[in-house]
């Protein structure tokens, strides 16, 4: 049963701590005008920086990985993919692009979910952009090697009818404005999930559609920065609260809060964010502060090919520049030479 029930979400209490993440994101929604009118320049690299990372962390939660240095060729370049995850990644930039290009809302309908799939697919896969034929499974696999069934999702024979009651609800909870527009997203996403309507490939689906909403509800920050990546350094809590809040959810007995307060975190967690960017970045150049706020940000042991790989616009000149700036001011070390070196945050 859909989670999506305007009459059912309309009745629901919502806890203190939600609401206080709700109010964050609507003051951040009002702020960001002011964000992007500071400093063009640096929208344009973050743009960049924020395509690029979207694409490589929401493939590589789905375990789909290609070489550091393909990235910005692939994202940004038009690179031809040489395989099947090189052409998955081009996939979803093309499905962000098509996102990110649109003038106007776009209409929520199966026929867009569908499109979604196809593109993110990489237009190779026999069954992109078509609903699943058979029965599927989400299922986990244990540290001993067995596999278990974590949750059984809409049957293929059920999912083209659930899918229309699924569109139909949100545009039936937007238009009559009785639940927060964030709520009815967050929603509307985590009940995507739990249909599973593709045979593969409904992650990155969910990921792409949370970027639609959010976009045509004024939420700006998706084009700069990265949600995906924010998801997937907290992927462990993104797949224990899907878990929990699909528990019940066929029969209608399933809790959604925790969900929202994961969504709304990362949302959160994103204009945090994009705030501190664009505010350091008033007095220093923009690509040295881009990499300057991410070896600040790191955790435990890095090393130059790190920063690399997650600073795909920097040069790796200006990376080992920023470096010896930061040992200089104190606020990382370097231990050991050679290959085995490594650097860490000190401050």
């Amino acid at each position: 049963m859909l989670t999506l029930d305007s009459a059912r979400l309309a009745a629901a209490t919502i806890p203190i701590g939600t609401g206080w993440l709700l109010g964050a994101c609507m003051e951040a929604r009002g702020k960001q005008d002011l964000w992007v009118r500071q400093k063009p320049e640096v929208l344009a690299a973050l743009r960049q920086q924020a395509m690029i990372q979207s694409a490589e962390s929401s493939n590589r939660i789905e375990g789909v990985t290609v070489l550091a240095n393909r990235l910005r060729p692939l994202v940004l370049g038009g690179a031809r993919p040489r395989d099947r995850s090189e052409e998955e990644l081009a996939g979803y930039r093309r499905a962000l692009g098509w996102i990110l290009s649109r003038k106007g809302a776009v209409s929520i309908t199966p026929q867009v979910i569908r499109r979604l799939h196809a593109l993110a697919q990489g237009g190779h896969s026999g069954d992109a952009g078509e609903w699943k034929q058979r029965d599927n499974e989400i299922v986990e696999v244990l540290p001993n090697g067995q596999r278990r069934i974590r949750f059984v999702p809409t049957s293929a024979r059920d999912t083209p009818k659930v899918m229309e009651a699924l569109c139909r609800s949100y545009q039936e909870a937007c238009s009559e404005e009785r639940i927060p527009p964030l709520l009815i997203v967050a929603t509307y996403v985590f009940d995507l999930l739990c249909v599973h309507p593709f045979r593969d490939g409904n992650g990155r689906v969910s990921r792409l559609v949370t970027t639609l909403l959010l976009q045509a509800h004024g939420f700006e920050v998706v084009r700069y920065v990265s949600l995906e990546r924010l998801v997937e350094e907290r992927k462990d809590e993104y797949y224990g609260i899907l878990h929990t809040c699909s528990e019940g959810w066929h029969e209608g007995r399933n809790e959604v809060v925790p969900w929202w307060n994961y969504f709304l975190g990362v949302l959160r967690s994103g204009y945090r964010e994009f705030e501190r960017q664009i505010e350091s970045a008033v007095t220093r150049p923009v690509k040295s502060e881009l990499v300057r706020q991410a070896v600040l940000d790191q955790v435990g042991r890095f090393a130059l090919a790190d920063l690399a790989a997650q600073l795909p616009v920097a040069s790796p000149q200006l990376i080992k520049k920023v470096l010896a700036a930061l040992k200089h001011e104190g606020k990382i070390r370097l231990n050991g030479r050679g290959r085995g070196a490594y650097w860490e945050v000190t401050a």
